[in-house]
């Protein structure tokens, strides 16, 4: 069995429940991925720098960020010294881990996206310069090889363009695509405790999702980051991913309850039938 664990960017994300869970998964056997944001970081070292971080909305309504070459060049460097810490984290908690982003060994390639359809006011506009690329193809056999070596990978972006330049992507997409690779579960850890049906109604969760139209319900009730998130659900179950449970970081055993369907909101692969 494979778990691909998706550990949430933001500062309100605490990634020591995960690291447990994970170190649990692996004294009985299975592999687990574990893949990281830093949306937090990659803000805070633009703004270090004097830059202001930029977020644009698509036409489809999802918001992400617009990285040119200056923000290009810093949220490497952001995310490799999370990544660093991260590993640091799993090796003091008794975890094997090794550090890759998505360049390593070719691990996350696709088309680099170098003009996007933003909307600015009523308008839709196309913004040129940006750094950022789709993933459509992760290199198992570099996963497979650190499972044989009793290693936890420990994965981030950037991913590596088929242009050859190294450039952003979505954490969670990058997860589902990891996670539809392997046909492995995937648990998104995030700061809130699932879907909401209703974004203001904390008591709202919604607990399963096993069907298209449960899939559409669940598009429609999400908001804000959480849309990208459900995206990133449907991505990976298209992709052969077993499940793909959304959950909160912080509470006890968040992977572990997650896969034992205690916690979250569940996305079964007939929501994509």
């Amino acid at each position: 069995m494979t778990t691909v664990v998706k550990i949430g960017g933001a500062r309100a994300v605490d990634p020591g429940p995960a690291v447990t869970d994970v170190a649990h998964l692996m004294a009985n056997g299975e592999d687990v991925v574990v893949v990281h944001g830093g949306s937090t970081a990659v803000d805070d070292a633009l703004s270090d720098f004097g830059l202001e971080p930029e977020y644009v909305e698509s036409p489809s309504g999802m918001t992400g960020r617009f990285t040119d070459s200056e923000a290009m060049d810093v949220l490497a460097m952001a995310m490799g010294k999370v990544n660093t810490d991260l590993v640091a984290t799993f090796q003091n908690a008794g975890v094997p881990a090794v550090g890759l982003n998505g360049v390593d060994g070719g691990l996350l390639t696709g088309p680099r996206k170098s003009a996007v359809k933003v909307v600015e006011g009523e308008k839709t506009k196309i913004r040129r310069g940006d750094h950022s690329g789709r993933i459509e193809a992760v290199n198992t056999d570099l996963l497979a090889a650190q499972f044989d070596a009793g290693y936890v990978p420990v994965v981030s972006v950037p991913m590596l363009a088929d242009e050859g330049t190294p450039v952003n992507a979505d954490a969670d997409r990058a997860a589902a695509a990891v996670a539809g690779a392997l046909d492995a579960s995937l648990v998104v850890l995030t700061d809130v405790a699932g879907v909401y049906e209703d974004p203001d109604d904390e008591a709202s969760v919604i607990e399963s999702v096993a069907s298209p139209d449960a899939l559409a319900a669940a598009e429609d009730a999400a908001e804000g980051f959480m849309r990208k998130k459900v995206l990133a659900a449907t991505e990976a179950l298209e992709g052969g991913a077993a499940e793909v449970v959304v959950t909160d970081a912080n509470q006890r055993d968040p992977v572990v309850r997650a896969l034992g369907g205690q916690t979250g909101t569940r996305f079964d692969p007939e929501a994509v039938a």
